[in-house]
């Protein structure tokens, strides 16, 4: 398609400040976007909240969305009912969970350590939250950016695989992202889990330390994706096939090491992010600083913006989503459910913007999640089979 040819309009995206709202960013600054003949605008919000409703009543055309919080508009879970379409993912991991340096005390007193595993780390905290209630102390409270994200599932996932209930054992709440290194030097909560670079900037604020990347909880594992009302991908379908080709083209960019130190500086504009441009290049170069004062450390495959097929819509991962729903009791199993979490995830538009580009394009739609187990495995060595949804779903009602 000769981009002249694409309706003339500005495109509004919104999006969240955080390190993986780069290839957002890197579509307008660098031309990318321009390139497919799209007019790009993008709004920088402060909440997860805001960028749902702004996309549901159509101020935003399409947003740096949560994935989870798609499959929920589409279901009509906890708002609105929206159908929504995610015909591209913004990258792989790029998140952690951050503990006060309290908390990190008492458990480095029970045996956790940066090197340690995440098993050993949750049975550390497993430890203090048991000692607490011990002594009829308060129970600890954890953060998350949102209740249909991957940080409250994979937070929820960790813990509760170390034997602490995140329901009964924890406090675990909403709190937006830029808000949460002040919570923490409040003593409001006692840790969190959010994207970068908002573990790092506790960290640079003395304040937390980085127990461990979410990727040690799921390698690989799904994040946002680019989310827009099923409605407005079916009324624009030239404008959408940009818009994803602009962002696939944009994330190559954001992944080459000789990029990262223009990409910091970009991002640390306030416009963007906000962030010391040295904060951010510690996550688009996978080496982070755990602790204050600590040297930076290497974590492979932190954060991925194009390889590992991080671009790609898994509709695995919605159905891993969904399941966690079910799990953590916001939605009950209706089989009725499968095909419109399905119909959320959309790779066929993916396939669609990408035919006849270099691009590496998966003929499935769905992989088993952790059938690898040391590429992309869960940590506690657990599969998910999303053509046995129906079974995995109902154990963890």
């Amino acid at each position: 398609m000769n981009p002249a040819q694409i309706e003339h309009g500005t495109t509004v995206v919104g999006f969240i400040p955080l390190l993986d709202c780069a290839p957002l960013a890197v579509a307008v600054e660098k031309g990318f976007a321009a390139e497919q003949g799209l007019d790009l605008r993008l709004v920088r919000e402060t909440s997860w909240a805001n960028i749902r409703d702004r996309v549901v009543v159509g101020h935003f055309d399409a947003a740096h969305m949560l994935g989870p919080m798609a499959i929920a508009s589409t279901l009509g879970v906890g708002h609105l009912k929206v159908p929504m379409a995610a015909p591209l993912s913004l990258g792989l991991g790029g998140s952690g969970i951050t503990v006060s340096l309290g908390l990190w005390d008492s458990m480095t007193a029970e045996g956790a350590s940066l090197s340690a595993s995440p098993r050993a780390l949750g049975e550390a905290l497993r430890t203090v939250v048991r000692a607490r209630e011990r002594a009829q102390r308060q129970p600890l409270t954890f953060a998350m950016v949102y209740p249909f994200s991957s940080h409250n599932y994979e937070l929820r996932y960790w813990l509760a695989a170390c034997g602490i209930d995140p329901d009964r054992d924890v406090r675990v709440i909403v709190i937006p992202p830029p808000l949460l290194v002040d919570a923490m030097r409040e003593g409001q909560i006692d840790g969190f889990c959010v994207g970068e670079p908002w573990n790092s900037l506790a960290v640079a604020a003395g304040v937390g330390c980085i127990a461990l990347p979410t990727t040690a909880i799921w390698r690989l594992s799904p994040e946002k994706v680019l989310g827009c009302r099923l409605e407005w991908t079916q009324r624009h379908p030239d404008r959408l096939r940009a818009l994803v080709r602009a962002v696939y083209k944009s994330a190559l960019w954001c992944e080459q090491p000789e990029n990262h130190a223009e990409l910091s500086r970009l991002l640390a504009e306030p416009r963007f992010v906000g962030a010391p441009a040295e904060i951010l290049l510690r996550g688009l170069s996978n080496r982070l600083c755990m602790q204050p004062g600590g040297e930076p450390q290497r974590l492979e495959n932190f954060y991925l913006p194009a390889s590992r097929l991080a671009t790609f819509p898994w509709v695995s991962h919605a159905l891993w989503f969904y399941s966690q729903m079910v799990r953590w009791g916001q939605v009950g199993f209706d089989p009725e459910h499968v095909p419109q979490v399905r119909a959320t995830y959309r790779p066929d538009l993916y396939r669609l913007a990408l035919s006849g580009t270099a691009a590496e394009i998966p003929t499935s739609d769905t992989k088993i999640e952790g059938e690898s187990q040391g590429r992309d495995g869960f940590f506690d060595g657990a599969r998910f089979d999303p053509n046995d949804l129906s079974t995995y779903a109902r154990k963890a009602e």
